[in-house]
């Protein structure tokens, strides 16, 4: 059965989109500006061969997007969903000593999510665990922010972020939660083996039911002038040390 497809856009998405040989594309859109900018910048337009590609002008691409305040930059494809295998398989079939993942309870600003992705997929995340039905997985912003990333990380949709933790404690994952309330430095913690980075809603933090399934409670520390840092912002400053202590 024919999947369903949607839009992404910007330049970087759909250019990874198009080096991906698992994302079926059907069609890309772009504007001959946007041509002569990837001509320049000698990117590789072989890419363009595989899938059919039509001129658009600007207002034409404006009104093929939609109006979600997303700069296309001259560059739009309509693509499908990638297969991705379930978070129990990926668990089942991975051997690897050091395995982190990133958990998100209630996170759902695709801004967020995307650059969330971005630095996940930038500092060797293994995948990203979030709650299917409050995901956007066909948000254009959210694929804009990913700049690609998107196209080389596992994304795990699950039912309840609760039980995906309790699963992943029983195979000798350490759940650590970013708490803002939480006393200890997370740099003084070591990061070797498989760990879960779990961060909590843009506004409300971790559930307290969730809180109690996490084995440490970590913060970022920082100066006194800032109460605190966006959840995009926390997860890469994480993820950057964490990639810097196991490498």
């Amino acid at each position: 059965m024919k999947k369903t497809t949607f839009f992404i856009v910007g330049k970087h998405a759909v250019l990874e989109a198009l080096k991906n040989p698992s994302r079926k594309i059907e069609r890309v859109f772009l504007t001959e500006d946007a041509q002569k900018n990837l001509n320049r910048e000698n990117q590789n337009l072989n890419l363009f061969k595989k899938t059919p590609v039509f001129y658009k002008s600007r207002k034409e691409l404006n009104n093929l997007c939609g109006k979600d305040d997303t700069a296309h930059q001259g560059l739009a494809a309509e693509v499908e969903q990638l297969d991705q295998i379930t978070l129990k398989e990926f668990i089942f079939e991975n051997k690897k000593k050091n395995l982190n993942l990133i958990a998100l309870e209630e996170v759902t600003d695709p801004r967020n999510i995307g650059s969330i992705i971005r630095s996940a997929a930038a500092f060797n995340i293994d995948g990203i665990i979030v709650k299917d039905r409050s995901f956007p997985a066909k948000s254009k912003l959210l694929y804009k922010s990913a700049s690609g990333g998107t196209e080389h990380i596992k994304i795990f949709k699950v039912a309840n972020i609760n039980t995906a933790l309790k699963f992943l404690k029983t195979k000798d994952f350490w759940v650590s939660a970013f708490d803002i309330n939480a006393k200890k430095d997370f740099t003084q913690h070591k990061w070797q083996g498989r760990n879960i980075l779990l961060f909590g809603s843009e506004g409300f933090g971790i559930k307290v039911k969730t809180l109690e399934n996490s084995d440490f409670k970590f913060k970022v520390n920082m100066n006194n002038n800032i109460e605190s840092l966006n959840i995009s912002n926390t997860v890469s400053v994480v993820c950057h040390h964490v990639f810097q202590s196991i490498k």
